[in-house]
């Protein structure tokens, strides 16, 4: 992990954080006009924020382990294969805080879906029993495909008539 990285956690997890206290606060001020347009949920842009290779390929990865996982929430699937699978999560992350190079605002909207991913790894680990762990890291990086431009991930019908891209 570079030192810039680590550097910038903790802000973005502030960031993360106070968000909706700043959008409660701008709604606040805004006159009715506002209420004429839709907009994105809380937390997601207008307009999806740009991608890079490993960010692609971080989050093809952790997609792929979250896919098969779904084996093991049916029970067919060894402990130690999901174990694995988690594992694959834990190391694509990894790559995406050593790897990947994106803007200070889609820096701070990945922090915001890595750290929960994060916690439900461990949460994981500690009780692989426990399937609310994956449930917990699959709504991590659920409005990944409505946060972020990756064409691997396009937007669904539904969201797609609630973004303008």
């Amino acid at each position: 992990m570079k030192i810039k990285r680590l550097a910038t956690l903790p802000l973005a997890i502030l960031l993360a954080s106070a968000l909706p206290a700043l959008a409660q606060h701008e709604h606040e001020h805004e006159g009715h006009e506002a209420h004429a347009a839709p907009s994105a949920p809380a937390g997601i842009p207008e307009v999806r924020y740009a991608t890079d290779a490993p960010l692609r390929e971080g989050m093809a990865r952790i997609n792929a382990a979250l896919g098969e996982l779904a084996h093991y929430e049916m029970g067919h699937m060894p402990q130690s294969i999901a174990i694995e699978r988690v594992d694959a999560i834990k190391d694509a992350i990894d790559y995406l805080f050593a790897n990947c190079k994106l803007d200070a605002q889609a820096d701070a909207a990945l922090h915001g879906m890595l750290v929960p991913l994060i916690n439900g790894v461990q949460a994981f680990k500690k009780n692989p029993q426990d399937l609310a762990s994956v449930a917990q890291m699959r709504q991590a990086v659920a409005d990944y495909p409505r946060t972020f431009d990756d064409p691997a991930f396009p937007l669904k019908a539904q969201d797609d008539a609630q973004h303008t891209n």
